[in-house]
């Protein structure tokens, strides 16, 4: 199990605060990766309006929220799988699959490995190569699976390297996987953020492969992590069975089920987020790409990891600029075949994006 330093995640304001004597309100976090639109407007109102939902408990069932979810991927509800944020469902699976070896892309997020090494399992990782600007070779990758391995967990988008794997690419995947009985678990939470969703998601795929689980969230695109809502989309009928059975009850509550069947039909949000996540990771990606002090990996998310070239600066060195700018980075030195010449940030306002470079500039 490769270890991990201790480090500060996008969440850790508090940690921040004390270690820097920065009120946590005047910390701008790049690190998050969450959507800086901030909470829809409508869902604001919507939830205001809606307080005393608290005092009834939601439909065990969650059968108009499955709906709305449906609707919303192109999928059938009894596909869908809701719970308390995609990390719950992520744990569940694990639990339930119990993978004896796991074989994980990486750099990527850590609780995948955490997650399979609670449940009793090993964990090997397949490096995605810094001078392929982290693509994933398919060809050579398929030739990494076997038998032995009972699992592959794949983000897609990748985090941290906002790299992507097409459909296409995927469906290869999932053909060898199957030749060799190997389930496959793929992390959309970036997905929404992508400039060409249609050909990049693989929740289609669910409906002609019965090895595959795709789980996504409300805490980075809908900008409410503390709502706590996530799902997954699988055709495979006896996970789903297995996934209900061992769930607890009314894991979701009615806010966040009120949430839910709203924020997956507000189009105008959705459209402004598209928009502006684009717009903002074009405009960054090139003036980077420009900048004879870094090299820049083409993003497909609503982050971009920014390798630094220069010999005598390194992450460190940039976090601590930043943040005493109250402009919280990533440090990505704690990620897996990545060291301290490596930063991520997630694309924000353009005046708040234009203070960071300023700041990295």
């Amino acid at each position: 199990m490769i270890k991990h330093t201790d480090h500060f995640h996008g969440s850790d304001l508090e940690k921040i605060e004390a270690r820097y004597g920065i009120k946590k309100e005047d910390i701008v976090s790049f690190s998050a990766n969450v959507n800086p639109l901030g909470v829809s407007p409508l869902l604001r109102s919507t939830l205001s309006s809606h307080i005393d939902a608290i005092t009834t408990y939601p439909d065990r069932e969650y059968t108009s929220l499955r709906n709305c979810i449906a609707s919303y991927t192109g999928m059938e509800a009894d596909h869908i799988i809701v719970g308390n944020g995609s990390s719950e469902l992520i744990s569940l699976f694990i639990q339930i699959h119990q993978p004896k070896k796991a074989l994980i892309i990486g750099p990527t997020y850590s609780e995948y490995e955490r997650e399979i090494s609670l449940g009793g399992g090993t964990t090997l990782y397949y490096p995605l190569r810094e001078d392929a600007d982290f693509v994933l070779d398919v060809s050579d990758f398929t030739t990494h699976l076997n038998e032995s391995i009972d699992l592959v967990v794949i983000c897609n988008p990748n985090n941290p390297t906002s790299s992507c794997i097409d459909r296409h690419i995927m469906r290869q995947i999932l053909d060898v996987c199957k030749q060799h009985d190997i389930f496959v678990m793929v992390d959309e939470t970036y997905v929404e953020f992508t400039e060409n969703m249609e050909n990049i998601t693989a929740v289609s795929l669910t409906n002609y492969y019965n090895n595959i689980i795709i789980l996504r969230g409300t805490s980075k695109f809908f900008s409410a992590p503390g709502l706590r809502l996530g799902y997954a989309v699988t055709g495979n009928r006896d996970l789903i069975k297995a996934i209900n059975t061992r769930q607890n009850p009314w894991t979701i509550s009615s806010l966040a089920v009120i949430a839910g069947e709203l924020m997956f039909t507000d189009r105008d949000y959705i459209e402004k987020t598209k928009s502006l996540i684009t717009s903002e990771r074009s405009r960054i990606y090139r003036l980077l790409a420009e900048h004879p002090d870094y090299k820049v990996y083409r993003p497909h998310a609503n982050f971009i990891l920014v390798r630094l070239l220069r010999p005598d600066v390194t992450s460190q060195d940039l976090f601590d600029k930043a943040i005493r700018q109250n402009m919280m980075i990533r440090d990505c030195s704690t990620f897996p075949f990545l060291d301290n010449k490596y930063i991520r940030f997630c694309f924000m306002s353009p005046e708040m994006n234009d203070r960071l470079l300023a700041c990295l500039l």
